[in-house]
């Protein structure tokens, strides 16, 4: 077996702007390809987080498909030239409104195995063993994106073989891999050779660098399967049993029947006015639809855009409400499905106005002292893209592994890394995941239950039209980046390209620290401390993509600067 040369990516998001355009594209060279961080275009643009992701799904719109058939082609792109989260061993969330005026939203999350038990990440004194819940075969939980892929499918214009053969000649042919894609294979290298039972083409003595070029011909041969047999080419068949004897080979708990029961989910849409717009955004079991309702209707009464962006009354501001929503979702947020979660009552105006008697607006809250609300009834290796078309169609995608590359296993004779999902449980209550949140018996393990996620693709609607449309990979940091997104733009005015690269602040209750990106604003920083928070410098937030429709119907597309995301148009 031939073994694929590599570049080498980590995580992404990307948004689509799609119009029908007349004129057919090639895609670009998969050799020679260059980065556009933004584009004004009148017909259609793509941006996701590799510039060959944005290239194949350009193109699908130009030959007449719409934003759905461009989500599925650059998703499917992505699995191929960003592995470290461009997936088809992970899940995700779809949120999408349509011509016709219909919001959806479509819940591909990945399951616990039938086999999975509530202390299965437990030792014999109790304590929490995260190293087995985040690295090899015991961490997957079953994938979900094929679902989800052939699900969104109905809403397509253009066959599955058209939109899935960009991937396919992507991973058989080869591409030229990013300085940063170089960087993310080489710091994996011994992650691989520990929990990948089978030599990968990821692994290359002498490790990866700019210009190498990385051939998949396992991933092509599975990216076949699926073309020609639908989504029993992954859940069945050959590719069902070489992940059924990776778990064998590494003692994961993935079984046949897993599996086949696999389904992806329609759910009702998280829908909430916010000032004079409508916010359309993914249920549980993201978290996302709670956590930015609250977040929000928080902030509506306050006058955020008197305060100014970046300003010490604003940053307080949102820090804490960051701080009240996120102990709200450790206590009370996982599976619907499983666990009845007081939605309503956690987002009712009443309930918000006393979880924000607890504001001081000279001094910093405290953790030890602010827990979740009493109520009277009872994720940073993410990609994430966006498409929205002349005919008003808007789709917004999260997807994940997880971690970066997952649990670190590519599955053998397959080509594709599985996720790290099940770290996304509270494998124990109180002891933080891989992005430090804590959670409790909401989010408890179950079998075939849908682990909590941050994931918040997110579209916000004009007078019932498309205005904005955005979302972020970054674990934990997800909605708080989507909210000071949303934020930045309808209350103090930003343009789409500051809002998503100016620097952004965190806070999501424990630990409890203020996290800041370089540049953001000393004398602010300052000032906060002074005030009693911990401020910690970290390095990048999130990769926030956005598409935002300009009163004359221009289509204003961003990739975000913190990495090779990429803005096509026409």
């Amino acid at each position: 077996m031939r073994q694929p040369l590599i570049r080498s990516c980590v995580l992404c998001t990307l948004i689509f702007a799609a119009a029908y355009g007349s004129h057919a594209q090639a895609q670009a060279d998969p050799y020679h390809y260059s980065i556009r961080k933004t584009v004004v275009a009148t017909h259609g643009a793509v941006v996701s987080a590799h510039p060959l992701a944005s290239s194949a799904g350009l193109a699908i719109l130009r030959q007449g498909g719409n934003a759905f058939d461009a989500a599925i082609t650059t998703q499917l792109a992505l699995a191929v030239v960003y592995p470290a989260a461009g997936n088809i061993g992970g899940g995700g969330f779809m949120v999408a409104h349509t011509a016709k005026g219909r919001n959806i939203t479509l819940d591909y999350r990945e399951k616990a195995p039938a086999a999975a038990t509530r202390d299965m990440y437990l030792d014999a004194a109790g304590n929490a063993r995260t190293d087995l819940s985040q690295n090899g075969h015991l961490a997957s939980g079953v994938p979900g994106v094929i679902a989800g892929i052939f699900a969104e499918l109905k809403y397509a214009r253009l066959p599955l073989a058209k939109l899935i053969q960009p991937a396919i000649d992507l991973a058989q042919n080869g591409f030229a891999i990013t300085a940063a894609e170089a960087r993310g294979l080489n710091s994996i290298q011994s992650s691989l050779k520990k929990y990948c039972t089978v030599t990968p083409v990821f692994v290359r003595e002498g490790g990866w660098k700019q210009g190498d070029t990385l051939v998949q011909e396992d991933l092509a041969k599975t990216l076949r399967l699926i073309r020609d047999n639908g989504a029993k080419g992954f859940y069945e068949g050959e590719t069902a049993r070489l992940i059924l004897e990776e778990m064998q080979r590494g003692k994961g708990i993935i079984s046949a029947a897993d599996l086949k029961r696999y389904t992806a989910k329609e759910r009702t849409p998280s829908v909430f006015p916010y000032r004079q717009y409508t916010v359309v955004t993914m249920p549980l079991p993201s978290s996302g639809g709670v956590v930015l309702q609250q977040m929000l209707k928080m902030v509506e009464d306050m006058p955020l855009a008197s305060y100014g962006f970046e300003s010490l009354k604003a940053v307080h501001l949102m820090t804490e409400v960051e701080r009240l929503a996120y102990a709200d979702r450790a206590e009370y947020l996982g599976d619907r499905d499983f666990y009845s979660v007081p939605v309503d009552t956690l987002t009712s105006k009443p309930y918000l106005l006393r979880r924000m008697s607890a504001f001081q607006p000279d001094k910093a809250g405290s953790s030890k002292e602010i827990s979740a609300g009493l109520l009277t009834q009872k994720s940073e290796e993410t990609t994430h893209f966006e498409t929205i078309d002349d005919e008003g169609n808007a789709v917004s995608i999260t997807t994940t592994l997880n971690g970066g590359y997952g649990c670190r296993v590519v599955v053998g004779g397959a080509g594709f890394f599985l996720n790290n999902e099940m770290d996304d449980f509270s494998v124990k209550p109180g002891v933080p995941n891989m992005y430090g949140a804590v959670g409790n018996e909401a989010n408890a393990i179950a079998p075939g239950k849908r682990m909590l996620s941050s994931m918040t693709p997110t579209i916000v609607l004009a007078k019932g039209k498309p205005y904005l449309v955005t979302g972020t990979p970054g674990g934990t940091t997800i909605t708080t980046s989507v909210f000071q997104t949303l934020v930045d733009i309808i209350d103090f005015g930003l343009s789409a390209e500051d809002a998503v690269n100016r620097p952004k602040f965190h806070h999501q209750w424990l630990p409890d620290e203020l996290f800041v990106e370089a540049g953001f604003p000393a004398g602010v920083q300052e000032q906060l401390k002074a005030m009693g928070y911990t401020v910690t410098l970290r390095g990048s937030i999130g990769r926030t993509e956005l598409i935002r429709i300009t009163p004359d119907h221009k289509i204003e597309a961003v990739g975000d600067n913190r990495g090779d995301d990429t803005a096509e148009g026409y």
